[in-house]
């Protein structure tokens, strides 16, 4: 049963949130301090009983479903407003936890999209030149959308240093049908710069348990140097991201009918 927080308590909780992204508070129910963000949708609604089991409750259901190894789901009753929430035993853990569930508010279902639509509606489409910049926004928004959805590492090796990082499309750009496509955050893979070359030209797919393949176009020398020469996989791919990798595979994997790739972007 949720109680009245000591300050102690409180302090904690509200740190972890504004720490995390949620700067503005909510009115919330006895027992709980509920807070929003100026920078994603998400609400969410912070307690603790006693001083080892911390509880999240979140407004929109998709976060809490993405949020995976994150917390253990927890059952009603929850606050007003929230759909879904999830336990951790210590506040390193609850840090962790707001701040997934932040990242996630920021990219999924559509958020991209409707940052770029947002964006661009006031600029210009009608030269080469004015589409040019539009898509330079979009770019830039999926790119952004990317790091935070993979937490600032690339998926395979794990590199952290997001300057060096690549916003890798699943399926080009060029050859998305709409913007929803090209904004998709699961059309996309977080990638160290020698992998996102190789993924782009075809030189790499992935399988759709994450399994790094390797075209036979690349000698046993080639995969020394660019260290694919051992087993790698991807971390964290979700069914969002099954929808594109068929097409990649298909489309721009170097096999003896294509050797030469068909990635456009």
């Amino acid at each position: 049963m949720i109680g009245h927080l000591s300050p102690a308590t409180t302090t904690r909780l509200e740190k972890a949130a504004i720490d995390n992204g949620f700067d503005q508070e909510l009115p919330a129910p006895e027992g709980w301090l509920g807070f929003a963000s100026t920078q994603a949708p998400l609400r969410i609604w912070l307690t603790a009983l006693g001083t080892d089991l911390f509880l999240i409750t979140l407004s929109q259901a998709h976060v809490a479903r993405a949020l995976g190894e994150h917390g253990t789901p927890m059952a009603s009753p929850l606050p007003e407003g929230a759909t879904a929430g999830r336990t951790v035993t210590d506040i390193p853990s609850l840090h962790r936890l707001v701040r997934r569930a932040f990242q996630l508010s920021r990219t999924l279902p559509d958020e991209l999209l409707h940052v770029f639509e947002n964006k661009t509606a006031a600029l210009p489409k009608t030269t080469e030149a004015e589409r040019f910049v539009v898509q330079r926004v979009g770019q830039g928004i999926f790119r952004a959308g990317l790091i935070d959805y993979w937490e600032g590492r690339c998926a395979v090796t794990g590199l952290a240093i997001p300057e060096l990082l690549r916003a890798s499309h699943i399926k080009p750009w060029a050859d998305c049908q709409t913007d929803a496509e090209r904004l998709d955050i699961f059309n996309g893979i977080l990638l160290a710069p020698h992998l996102d070359a190789a993924f782009d030209r075809g030189f790499i797919t992935l399988a759709d348990d994450g399994t790094v393949i390797v075209t036979a176009d690349l000698d046993t020398e080639a995969r020394e140097a660019l260290g694919l020469h051992h087993p790698l996989r991807a971390i964290g791919l979700a069914d969002g991201h099954r929808h594109y990798l068929p097409w990649h595979r298909e489309k721009v994997f170097r096999r003896p009918e294509h050797p030469a790739g068909t990635n456009h972007e």
